[in-house]
């Protein structure tokens, strides 16, 4: 891995008194959002990237806690002094978003007009809302404009709302491995998951910390689902192809039989005993209600009117979640409207984790992309990207 580690961070905590307006018509408030920052913001205040993270992420990007020298942030491969993100350049903001299980306000939180947890009652939030309660950190942060905003997969989403709904207020907009909206398959794929958590017995009806319990059954099973989807059949086949785990058949229907079978089962086991239910159910109805089209007649090159930013958009071959083909439609709706796009589509095996690992020339893109923004062009049109597979 090139580049050093930002070494070892501490969250803070910003809390918010004025209730926030929720797409759903709520008013939500008081709450509070964890932070974290890398790098230091220039004296011009132009240098900030806010990075937005995906569905099992957190405001923890990089770097390690005191005393847990395992405890890397989950894109600790991408920021850093001298990596694409540099910290040496750029002041780099992570935050938590409402209704998450990693320190912001969230259904285990409580409900103060209960007394009691949040649980179900916590109310629906969007990207929408996400995005609206990122630019109150970043305002408090005393940041006019954003250098870039910068998101993969649910990320990228909410980096496409910062472009479309504070247009001026961000001034690259950095899509990873994402869409313009779910695919109905990709809605299938969320239900299936949710319908494993709310069917467990351990679940209440979303009130399980009452009765001090967790729907570990059906956590396990929406991870596992997720899982497949993240990785193609190609990583599936090299990893695990048909491996038997003891070497021989058993003749069960219960027991794992196949490699693969006891890698999502370490997979969901691993995941129910950090990830809350209730904010499972939450993310995954955010990614399905995101469609800035709807607004517009199902017209995405009308929802991209308004924005002003330059874009950087990517995707990946073999991600057949969120495939290179939903990333062009973006690039068409963008070039439609004459912004400032490159596309880079990489060829890499590894399905849609790819924009979580060290690829290099998905980090060349990257690295090349910020480096241009650091030096103060006006445009990345030379960065050759533009309808390249690389």
């Amino acid at each position: 891995m090139s580049g050093l580690s930002v070494g070892e961070v501490s969250p803070q905590v910003f809390h918010f008194e004025e209730p926030l307006r929720l797409r759903s018509g709520t008013a939500f408030g008081p709450y509070e959002l964890t932070v974290e920052t890398y790098g230091q913001l220039n004296a011009r205040r132009d240098n900030a990237v806010l990075v937005c993270h995906a569905l099992n992420a957190s405001h923890h990007l990089a770097g390690t806690y005191a005393g847990q020298p395992r405890s890397e942030g989950w894109w600790d491969n991408l920021i850093g002094p001298g990596k694409p993100l540099d910290t040496d350049k750029f002041f780099v903001i992570g935050i938590n978003n409402l209704g998450s299980c990693f320190g912001s306000t969230g259904p285990m939180h409580i409900n103060p007009a209960t007394g009691k947890a949040w649980g179900a009652d916590f109310p629906v939030v969007t990207v929408h809302d996400w995005v609206d309660a990122q630019a109150r950190v970043v305002e408090r942060l005393g940041i006019d404009q954003l250098a870039g905003v910068l998101g993969g997969s649910l990320g990228g989403m909410q980096a496409l709302d910062w472009a479309l709904r504070y247009p001026d207020r961000l001034a690259h907009c950095i899509a990873i491995a994402t869409a313009p909206n779910l695919s109905a398959q990709n809605i299938a794929f969320n239900e299936v998951a949710r319908r494993a958590i709310v069917t467990d017995p351990d679940f209440h009806g979303g009130h399980f910390y009452e009765h001090g319990v967790v729907p570990k059954r059906g956590l396990r099973v929406a991870r596992m689902i997720g899982h497949i989807t993240y990785l193609s059949d190609d990583v599936m086949a090299e990893k695990f192809g048909r491996e038997l785990k003891s070497g021989e058949l058993g003749y069960t229907t219960q027991d794992i039989e196949f490699q693969i079978e006891s890698y999502l089962r370490y997979q969901g086991d691993k995941f129910s005993d950090y990830f809350d239910a209730n904010t499972y159910l939450l993310i995954t109805r955010a990614l399905d209600y995101f469609d800035p089209a709807r607004e517009h007649g199902g017209d995405l090159a009308r929802a991209f009117a308004a924005a002003r930013a330059k874009f950087l958009v990517a995707s990946f071959t073999t991600d057949w979640r969120f495939s290179p083909a939903r990333s062009r439609e973006i690039v068409k709706a963008l070039l439609d409207n004459k912004l400032d796009v490159s596309y880079a589509e990489i060829d890499a095996p590894h399905g849609h984790d790819a924009f979580l690992l060290e690829d290099p020339r998905y980090h060349g893109v990257l690295r090349a992309y910020f480096e241009r923004i650091a030096a103060g062009f006006a445009t990345p049109a030379g960065l050759a990207l533009k309808g390249v597979a690389v």
